[in-house]
């Protein structure tokens, strides 16, 4: 089984196999267009896709972050290798700073 997300409109991409994929933590795909994803799976079994380009530090690492939930509403995040910063997996927000430049894309995800 295989992991897409989704550029635009109709167009997924293969990116990894799901069994390439350890929960909790994430992959680093390289897109057609050249920009990276960085790929997660939860305890869950649910996928998960940002850009893996830390606004912050301007590092392609997000990739690397450990992937929790916060408090009672289960927001998943990830949080940053580097600075700690957490990004929403739903929404690409910082949860750590309101700052909407600080923000990273998000991917749709599916398994095939």
């Amino acid at each position: 089984m295989k992991v897409e997300v989704q550029l635009t409109g109709d167009e997924w991409v293969p990116v990894c196999g799901l069994a390439e994929l350890t929960p909790g933590r994430g992959v680093a795909a390289l897109l057609p267009d050249g920009r990276q994803a960085a790929v997660f799976l939860d305890r869950h079994g649910r996928t998960y896709a940002i850009g893996n380009r830390d606004p912050f530090t301007g590092a392609y690492v997000l990739s690397r972050g450990l992937i929790g939930s916060t408090g009672n509403e289960g927001m998943p995040f990830v949080a940053s290798p580097l600075l700690k910063q957490r990004f929403d997996l739903t929404t690409g927000r910082c949860l750590d700073d309101p700052d909407p430049e600080k923000a990273v894309p998000v991917y749709a995800t599916r398994s095939r």
